[in-house]
């Protein structure tokens, strides 16, 4: 088995650790590549370090070890990096697929962000799923995440947990401007659009479209984006014992 070592580059540990594991791997029977095809990925750092892998090496499937304050997504701690290693190179483990957002031409794993800029204006958004009017809100932006990214910023902005399983996509309002209104989950066979529109206050409000904290767009008032399933996966492997119950407990500090 052939698995190349990808470090987050501004974190001098993480170059350290990787320097280190490769000869742990080799030892493991593993065979390192630089450049190239090969068989898994192994990304040193946070959580912003498997979203960078999954992009650069599509397809190939990404196991995360945590360098990072959460790593929900790099769930093995460093006490465990050598044991990782070793089930790796035994063939102890299994491959999740997960699922992407295609928007813009760009893929995200954890989720879309449409928000206001640098104003301090509220924006005002209109949602449709398949062409079908959903919803308006006037809030600070709007967050459409998969299953795997329900647990980053639409969490933080109120919204539920969905397993890593679930055929679901979560949209949830970011500040919004009324008590009622609530997050909605939908299928994640539906594509979602997202309209800017005119501030209530006259001003047109400047919109930034994000994939996974990158910029892929910029909305003028009346302009919309479009945002679905995308027809690739991401590839995170999961050792024995992975359970994605326990790593919410003791990420997010939730009593069992």
């Amino acid at each position: 088995m052939k698995v190349r070592f990808y470090a987050n580059a501004g974190k001098p540990a993480a170059k350290a650790a990787a320097k280190r594991l490769e000869a742990v791997a080799r030892r493991a029977g593993l065979a390192l590549a630089s450049r190239g095809t090969c068989d898994a990925i192994v990304a040193l750092g946070g959580d912003g370090t498997i979203l960078r892998a999954v992009r650069k090496f599509p397809d190939i499937p990404v196991l995360g070890f945590n360098l990072g304050s959460l790593g929900y997504l790099a769930s093995v701690g460093a006490s465990d990096f050598e044991r990782a290693i070793a089930m790796l190179a035994a063939g102890k483990f299994s491959v999740s697929e997960r699922t992407m957002l295609d928007v813009g031409g760009m893929t995200a794993l954890n989720d879309v962000v449409v928000m206001r800029e640098m104003t301090g204006h509220a924006a005002v958004l209109d949602v449709s799923a398949d062409g079908n009017s959903a919803t308006r809100y006037m809030a600070d932006g709007v967050v459409i995440a998969t299953p795997t990214g329900s647990t980053a910023y639409s969490l933080a902005a109120g919204g539920p947990v969905l397993m890593p399983d679930t055929k679901c996509l979560v949209v949830t309002p970011m500040n919004p401007h009324a008590l009622g209104v609530r997050p909605m989950v939908v299928s994640d066979s539906v594509k979602l659009t997202v309209t800017s529109r005119r501030s209530v206050v006259g001003a047109d409000e400047s919109l930034g479209v994000y994939a996974d904290g990158e910029n892929v767009a910029m909305l003028k008032s009346g302009e919309s984006v479009e945002i679905a399933k995308s027809a690739r996966s991401a590839k995170l492997v999961e050792l024995p014992g992975f359970d994605p119950y326990v790593v919410l407990n003791r990420k997010l500090g939730w009593s069992r």
